[in-house]
């Protein structure tokens, strides 16, 4: 009975240590420990992508050979068709186009003093272009080679930079821009922004510049990038005390409003943490806590 009760005297003596340090610091840990294993989880498919590609697996081997021929004489019997393909994907859809958005949307964001949420969306783009190109290197996987082409391109092949670009420029104008539109609109942004990354990938691949494995490695490597530096942007907002937003809420909600959208977040933190400390002495009671005025 002694030795269990020192047991238990000892178990509540480190459960108070551990409380009385589990912090801050604690809990960025925590979400420090989620952030990277959901990064990796979302990282796999294209982890195992990149191996299929590189092992050239032979039945992704025939689906890319297959749908390439089938699709590349479908160009061919209708010239005027690929001329629209290639203005989507040379014009609207290009990589530089939807760079501009971003570009032209992380300037709004400064004008409204939405700092973190331009820095999110200007390291997202960037962190995104240059990990495609990275790996575009260093894969180095050649791209389609067929009879007459319709159209050709520079570089390599894996992934495709087109795909990934409007993945990631998709997610960032969606994530940042839905607190604007009201919810009975908000399947239309949605709409679009899956038009531009499905239509993306179909050009690539009808007009001969890439695999289907190309396509889906590019939507794949751009999700994880999303991913993860959404997951760093909703970890600022849990230290500043704001709630967690979903996805079909945008990234700040904040941002629908007039008013600056971090305003009072450091300052509320501030003053939580000194009214926390003024207030202690008076919750931890003594000898005058009962005592009347005079």
């Amino acid at each position: 009975m002694a030795q269990r009760t020192a047991r238990t005297r000892r178990f509540t003596a480190v459960r108070a240590l551990l409380a009385r340090h589990a912090g801050p610091d604690v809990a960025f840990g925590r979400r420090l420990v989620l952030a990277v294993t959901a990064t990796a989880v979302v990282a796999v498919p294209f982890a195992l992508a990149l191996v299929l590609v590189e092992s050239q697996w032979p039945p992704l081997y025939r689906l890319d050979r297959s749908t390439a021929e089938r699709l590349h004489r479908t160009a061919l019997e209708h010239p005027g068709w690929v001329s629209v393909l290639d203005f989507f994907t040379g014009v609207v859809w290009d990589p530089a186009t939807m760079r501009l958005l971003v570009a032209a949307l992380v300037v709004w964001l400064l004008t409204r003093r939405a700092w973190r949420l331009a820095a999110w969306a200007g390291v997202t783009a960037t962190a995104g272009a240059l990990i495609g190109f990275l790996v575009k290197n260093v894969v180095e996987r050649a791209r389609p080679h067929l009879p007459d082409p319709v159209a050709d391109a520079p570089g390599f092949s894996f992934p495709s930079g087109h795909a990934m670009t409007a993945m990631t420029s998709c997610a960032v104008l969606l994530l940042v821009l839905l607190p604007l539109v009201s919810r009975a609109w908000r399947p239309v942004p949605w709409v679009l922004a899956v038009t531009a990354v499905l239509g993306v990938g179909y050009t690539r691949v009808a007009l001969g510049v890439h695999w289907v494995s190309d396509v889906v490695g590019g939507w794949l490597l751009g999700i994880a990038v999303v991913t993860a530096t959404t997951l760093v942007f909703e970890a600022w907002r849990a230290d500043t005390g704001r709630p967690r937003t979903g996805v079909s809420e945008g990234l700040e909600p904040e941002l629908s409003s007039e008013e600056d959208p971090e305003a009072g977040t450091e300052a509320g933190t501030e003053a939580g943490t000194e009214a926390g400390t003024e207030a202690a002495p008076v919750r931890s009671g003594g000898p005058a806590a009962g005592r009347p005025s005079a």
